[in-house]
């Protein structure tokens, strides 16, 4: 099993623990694009280490949430052994990243209307950290912010986030009225606080986009005397 990455918390993100409460919260794994580097398919089943990529996800991720959802397209009994609902995009023609978010946002709204923000992650990235909630929620707590985002190595990680859930009608008009794609520019309109996270002993939001990226992260999870501390 993956121990935490050891990310430092910034004077915004301190008493994240404190902080926290998982009854606030929704998860969402993002797998619903095309892996189109990867040769097509569902990336997130690819296996690191004889397991599913969404299985070292769903373990780290899930104690962080009230309830965990997988956003991907297509037939959903693929993902019978995972026992958490998947939750389709809701416009056509696999729109990217906030097509997921938006799926998110409107099932919470709809299935748990009292829960108030839904976190996201990669379906890719199975190093996601285990505090990722806890420092966002401190993060937008001490600015009162409507969105937070995840970064380290000085880039942010935009499909890493935390979203208001009350802001479902807005997004949706922007991906259907206004055709907007890309994250940084939606996230723009609104207070946005940023977590950093350090980069050490692996960066918590390697994705795993390519076939070498694949043999990158068996060798980080070999690495520390055999796994990660």
């Amino acid at each position: 099993m993956l121990a935490r990455t050891r990310a430092r918390p910034s004077h915004r993100a301190r008493g994240a623990r404190a902080l926290v409460k998982v009854n606030d919260v929704v998860g969402v794994i993002l797998a619903g694009g095309l892996a189109r580097r990867m040769g097509g398919g569902d990336k997130c089943m690819i296996l690191l280490e004889g397991r599913p990529l969404l299985s070292w996800i769903v373990e780290r991720f899930s104690p962080q949430v009230r309830h965990l959802i997988l956003n991907a397209n297509g037939d959903a009994n693929r993902f019978d052994s995972f026992a958490m609902p998947m939750v389709a995009d809701t416009v056509p023609d696999f729109a990217g990243p906030l097509a997921g978010i938006l799926a998110a946002l409107e099932w919470t709204r709809a299935n748990l209307p009292e829960v108030p923000w839904v976190a996201s992650c990669a379906g890719d990235a199975p190093f996601v950290p285990g505090d990722l909630v806890a420092r966002f929620q401190a993060a937008q707590s001490a600015g009162n912010a409507d969105l937070v985002c995840a970064a380290s190595g000085g880039q942010t990680n935009p499909v890493c986030g935390l979203w208001k859930v009350d802001l479902a009608d807005d997004l949706r008009r922007a991906l259907v009225e206004e055709d907007l794609h890309k994250i940084d520019v939606w996230t723009a309109r609104y207070k946005l606080a940023t977590v950093d996270f350090e980069m050490e002993p692996v960066d918590p939001f390697f994705n795993i986009n390519r076939p070498e990226d694949l043999a990158i992260a068996e060798a980080l999870l070999a690495s520390r005397s055999g796994r990660l501390a």
